[in-house]
């Protein structure tokens, strides 16, 4: 299995932060996210990585890493990102896509190894434990996730009416067999640019919206099931609350983070 981290984006929600890196670099615990993502990905047996850059890109590159830049980034999201790197879905692999601003434990990608189904997402089943940390009212933020009785997602990425919309939070973790891989490219190239996915047109549109895509279109999405370890660091709320855990050394309920 081979890694794809998209972090083209400009993190504007952790501004300050990001003025001047991008936001896999922001550190979490002494460590860029980035560093963090590596080890677990090693830890877990999965060398080959190439991360998708775009803002502040060169801080990424001169790190010796893989990587291929998303030169539109500023007008784009993560589907057209991971699209950029298009030669990691060439088939020969299966492919672990990872967004860039979450930190994991290995038993994560563990659960998605050797995935059963075409495309695979983490789901979070424990997921309000989470967001009550970071919120005080965790469904203003929550998206939909349903699954039916074979375990497959049937809806994720909409807003909740109510908790009953919401059987688990997708993680940023999508394992994609690589039978299917070159399917999913064809599948993005069929879109019709200006539609709309979500209320976005196909740059724009949230991976969450490729996903219900795909499932609307008849591809079987499957569901690794997780309780917790990992954390999502998109706000600066967020970072202030992991960073006062990590002193009163309370994280790990929530994540375990170990150095590779």
């Amino acid at each position: 299995m081979r890694s794809v981290i998209l972090a083209a984006g400009e993190g504007t929600r952790l501004r300050p932060y990001t003025d001047d890196r991008p936001k896999c670099l922001v550190p979490l615990g002494g460590r860029p996210l980035l560093e963090w993502q590596l080890d677990a990905l090693a830890r877990a047996g999965i060398e080959d990585v190439c991360v998708v850059t775009g803002y502040r890109s060169e801080l990424v590159a001169e790190r010796g890493l893989r990587t291929v830049r998303n030169p539109d980034y500023a007008h784009t999201n993560m589907v057209a990102s991971l699209m950029c790197a298009r030669e990691c879905l060439d088939g020969s692999d299966d492919v672990l896509i990872c967004y860039g601003d979450i930190v994991y434990e290995p038993r994560l990608i563990d659960a998605l190894a050797a995935p059963e189904s075409p495309v695979t997402i983490a789901v979070d089943v424990d997921w309000r434990r989470l967001w009550e940390l970071r919120m005080a009212d965790p469904l203003a933020d929550a998206e939909t996730l349903r699954f039916d009785d074979g375990g497959l997602v049937t809806e994720l990425g909409r807003v909740p009416s109510s908790y009953d919309d919401i059987e688990g939070q997708y993680v940023g973790l999508i394992a994609v067999q690589a039978a299917f891989a070159p399917r999913l490219v064809r599948a993005y190239d069929s879109l019709d640019p200006e539609g709309s996915y979500e209320g976005r047109n196909r740059d724009r549109m949230f991976m969450t919206a490729f996903l219900q895509h795909l499932i609307d279109t008849g591809t079987p999405v499957g569901a690794a099931r997780v309780s917790g370890g990992w954390l999502e660091v998109d706000t600066v709320d967020d970072l202030a609350v992991y960073e006062m855990l990590l002193g009163r050394d309370a994280l790990d309920p929530y994540v375990i983070l170990e150095r590779g």
